[in-house]
């Protein structure tokens, strides 16, 4: 069974702490492309171990921290690996998100300033007159920080813990389907939408396109994506 190496910067030993260890393998394992293996990839403590030039202990607790958020498995006798998320899963995931990302639709409306909500406008401005398809890359990311940026302004501390890892999930998975089925396209049209809901101050509106947004997410992941 091959063994998958990740791509992981050299720490100095002396300055680490157990926390930059954790957060470079969570980093290097969202990176990854789980669906180029045709199992789930393997890692090596030891090779881990030297590629951040530190002992095995603090890998072995960073390692358990990543089990503990669902990023990776252990199996007894064979070794450590990066989960392979099954499409039940994945649903699951997109259904709570949904929940989550309307709530914070929701408290937007009441919690957050004009000059706060104007910002989500100004994220699209280079994308007027079909340029998504033509700035696809830069629309992904640009669609990544929107997101991010609805539970930021929720300013509700508690859901955005609650969110952290999940949206780890959530951006590997817009990542992966927004060049899909000009799903762009339809994608920055809800978001103005949602924008507008949001500068009128229109809290069920604003909750509702939130959630069915991403809940088109389900229904196509559903259809279209086989994992």
């Amino acid at each position: 069974m091959a063994i998958a190496r990740l791509d992981v910067p050299s720490i100095n030993v002396d300055v680490v702490l157990k926390d930059k260890i954790y957060n470079a393998l969570k980093q290097a394992i969202v990176s990854m492309n789980v669906d180029a293996h045709i199992e789930e990839p393997r890692l090596d403590k030891r090779q881990l171990a030297r590629d951040l030039g530190v002992s095995r202990t603090p890998i072995r607790e960073a390692i358990a921290r990543l089990e503990q958020e669902g990023f990776v498995r252990t199996v007894p006798r064979k070794g450590v690996f990066v989960v392979r998320k099954t499409k039940k899963q994945i649903l699951e995931m997109i259904t709570i998100w949904a929940a989550l990302e309307g709530m914070a639709a929701r408290l937007i409306t009441l919690n957050a300033d004009d000059e706060e909500i104007s910002t989500l406008r100004k994220m699209f401005a280079t994308f007027e007159n079909n340029q998504v398809q033509a700035k696809i890359d830069e629309y992904s990311e640009a669609n990544i920080q929107f997101h991010q940026a609805i539970l930021k302004m929720s300013h509700c501390d508690l859901l955005n813990q609650t969110a952290r890892n999940l949206f780890l999930h959530m951006r590997w998975i817009r990542a992966r389907t927004i060049s899909e089925d000009d799903r762009a396209s339809r994608s920055i049209i809800d978001h103005m939408h949602i924008i507008e809901a949001l500068e009128q101050r229109d809290t069920e509106l604003a909750e509702r396109l939130a959630r069915d947004h991403t809940l088109n997410l389900a229904a196509h992941v559903e259809k279209n994506v086989a994992i």
